[in-house]
């Protein structure tokens, strides 16, 4: 198993982080990279036990659906559970705590590839755990923008703490994996 672990700050109440995560899903592809769409498939509120698939784009052309099933679920501090359907196996989970009016943001994960995707080996994995990283940043940037300012102009990048990083594992980030990156072309300023 492959074990990630992300950590960001975020200048907005835990409750405000919970609820991008784990309640507004159809917000989910503005922040989350790879992420064409999030689903709730049982209930009409996330809840514990209640599934949520979502379906990604991957590096290469490649295509997944992940369903997540909370088996832990204490707004706003703890979200934690299993990878149910898809490419990869394991467990998740998202904690938080507020202080000052900063929430940290802690995900975790152990997982391996399954199914085809096993046979992509280490380039998808680094690709996955980047975008994940990526994501926690445009969450935090995403929240701390407010609706209606210009998310292109302040950077967002996820700071991981520590360095305790063991052997085999990496700093990187949610269950909810990563948007692709948007490149706007340079302009030349005008000659004199």
């Amino acid at each position: 198993m492959t074990r990630v672990r992300e950590e960001v700050d975020i200048r907005a109440p835990a409750h405000a982080v919970w609820d991008a995560v784990h309640v507004d899903l159809a917000q989910a592809p503005l922040w989350t990279t790879y992420l064409k769409q999030a689903r709730l498939l049982d209930g009409t509120r996330p809840g514990r036990n209640r599934r949520v698939r979502y379906d990604l784009e991957l590096p290469g052309n490649q295509k997944a659906r992940l369903t997540l099933q909370p088996t832990t679920w204490t707004p706003p501090r703890v979200c934690a559970g299993d990878f149910v359907e898809g490419p990869l196996q394991g467990t998740w989970s998202y904690s938080y705590s507020e202080a000052g009016g900063v929430t940290t943001l802690v995900m975790e994960m152990d997982y391996q590839l399954g199914g085809l995707l096993r046979f992509a080996g280490g380039l998808l994995k680094s690709q996955y755990e980047a975008g994940i990283r990526r994501s926690m940043g445009e969450l935090r940037h995403h929240l701390e923008a407010g609706p209606g300012q210009d998310r292109e102009r302040a950077p967002a990048r996820a700071r991981p703490r520590g360095s305790r990083a063991a052997a085999g594992t990496s700093q990187a980030a949610p269950a909810a994996p990563p948007s692709k990156p948007s490149r706007r072309p340079r302009r030349s300023p005008p000659e004199k």
